[in-house]
């Protein structure tokens, strides 16, 4: 088994390294949010803009402003999916920095739990020996006391 100090020693990397991707996945967590929101700007615009269309259609457009609008709206969809892209990529992304933290935290754990184990261990060995010596001097004072 090792000894408390080595335990110790990796109980601290291991909480580096859970520190460590904890920072990650809140830095991926914040690039979906932020993915997110940009995707539900960029929708809403769309969706603005073709009512605004709409509404102008209703006291007549000209050819060359129709076509504008299809072009547009064309680059608008086009510019929606990507972002669609960039929220699948960081979740995604996000997934996989959980799944980091969640080695890592249950590492962390594994060496603590060997900790914990080694010094019950130790516990049990002083206790064992205490109770050793005390009995040796009970033994003894009944010896005397004879």
């Amino acid at each position: 088994m090792a000894s408390t100090s080595q335990l110790e020693t990796l109980i601290d990397m291991a909480r580096r390294e859970t520190d460590d991707s904890a920072k990650r996945l809140g830095a991926a967590l914040k690039a979906v949010g932020d993915a997110e929101e940009k995707l539900k700007m960029l929708a809403g615009y769309r969706d603005e803009y073709g009512r605004r269309f709409d509404a102008s259609q209703q006291a007549g457009i000209t050819p060359m402003a129709y076509r504008n609008f299809q072009a547009f709206m064309e680059k608008l969809d086009t510019a929606v999916r990507g972002q669609e892209d960039m929220v699948r990529h960081a979740q995604k992304r996000s997934e996989m920095e959980k799944a980091r933290w969640q080695e890592a935290e249950r590492k962390r754990m594994s060496y603590t739990t060997l900790r914990d184990r080694e010094a019950a261990k130790q516990l049990a060995v002083e206790a064992k020996r205490d109770q050793k010596a005390m009995d040796e001097h009970a033994a003894r004072g009944a010896f005397y006391k004879r």
